[in-house]
């Protein structure tokens, strides 16, 4: 059986990936920092819970010595956890705001890869996946064709393109682990999975599951949910 953990876990698109796991057979740990939201959404869905907090190093190492008791390694890596930050406009984009989105979704892959590489690299086949967005994209950003090039926020975009980078060069650097990065579903504007030889191959029901968007995108004139950018249900 395949342990899977995946961060941010307790609601939307983690949430539903979690359950899709479930059902495609993985052991799952949802991770969440919010405790009491973390029990009920592992509870509800037949899975595990830790408690992990991406921007805490001693919250991170609990998580780790509990999976490593409980599981005996990890198998698959799924960073999850993110913010937007909001809608700011540029003019009024602090240092301390970019700073506070780039913790989360760059600094937090970061702290929890590191530390989960020690189990990951007991797992015959690990794998990390690191949930970006086409927001991160340059070609879609410089596309003036592309609706996403309208948007001119700083600070989110910028930390997804960290990510993108991240994702890279964890891949050339860790070569026995698959190291690849989701982003929105199929018709989304960079959708599917990379790896730093390009876009991963599909393997079935498993990658499929572990599909998800670091943002929520239009399915004609409404937001999709978060079945939808996970896993392509309609």
């Amino acid at each position: 059986m395949t342990t899977t953990l995946i961060t941010g876990a307790s609601k939307g698109l983690g949430r539903e990936t979690a359950r899709r796991l479930v059902e495609a057979g993985h052991d799952v740990y949802v991770a969440a920092r919010d405790s009491e939201r973390g029990r009920t959404a592992a509870r509800e869905l037949g899975c595990r819970f830790v408690e992990l907090d991406v921007l805490d190093d001693g919250s991170v190492a609990a998580a780790v010595e509990e999976v490593g008791r409980e599981s005996g390694g990890l198998d698959v890596l799924v960073n999850n956890a993110g913010i937007t930050g909001g809608t700011v406009a540029a003019a009024t984009t602090t240092a301390d705001h970019v700073q506070r989105v780039h913790s989360t979704n760059v600094l937090g892959v970061v702290r929890v890869t590191h530390a989960f590489l020690p189990l990951l690299l007991r797992s015959s086949s690990p794998a990390v996946v690191n949930v970006s967005s086409g927001l991160g994209s340059f070609a879609v950003m410089t596309d003036a064709a592309s609706p996403w090039s309208a948007w001119k926020g700083l600070s989110y975009a910028s930390s997804k393109a960290a990510l993108n980078m991240l994702t890279v060069q964890y891949a050339k650097n860790f070569p026995q682990v698959v190291v690849a990065m989701a982003t929105a579903g199929a018709d989304g504007p960079t959708g599917g999975f990379f790896d730093a030889s390009g876009r991963a191959p599909g393997d079935g029901r498993t990658r499929r599951g572990a599909r998800s968007g670091g943002t929520v995108f239009r399915r004609g004139r409404r937001l999709a949910r978060p079945a939808e950018v996970c896993c392509g249900q309609r």
